[in-house]
């Protein structure tokens, strides 16, 4: 009897060698920047806070979404994809920030300019 080779001989060429794909390096950090800047949009003097942490996602969101697109194979497309969900989050908490940031001051520049009407009503 013959005795077959364990490992079977495969055709010419360089030895295989995966390549190991990494994560964006800021992809959790804008995921929870973005996620932030929702939490913080609710009140009025800490929606100032959403807005910073909103635009400030939407920055690092555009230069991993070039780093990605610069060499598309090296990074992992969960990574890719917490950094749209982040730079999306972003902007809904951006918006909402803005909206109630600017109707609150709206209010209490109103409410501030009719307090002496309120004092001749006495």
């Amino acid at each position: 009897m013959e005795e077959q080779p364990l490992h079977s001989q495969s055709a010419p060429g360089p030895p295989y060698n995966p390549v190991f794909q990494q994560s964006l390096p800021n992809s959790n950090t804008i995921l929870v920047l973005g996620i932030l800047s929702i939490v913080f949009c609710w009140w009025h003097l800490i929606s100032f806070v959403g807005i910073v942490l909103g635009i400030v996602t939407i920055i690092l969101s555009k230069k991993e979404i070039s780093l990605f697109n610069a060499n598309p194979n090296q990074f992992t497309i969960s990574s890719l994809n917490n950094v749209k969900t982040g730079r999306i989050c972003a902007i809904i908490g951006l918006i909402i920030s803005i909206i109630v940031f600017l109707l609150v001051s709206l209010f209490l520049i109103g409410f501030l300019a009719t307090l002496p009407f309120w004092g001749m009503l006495r």
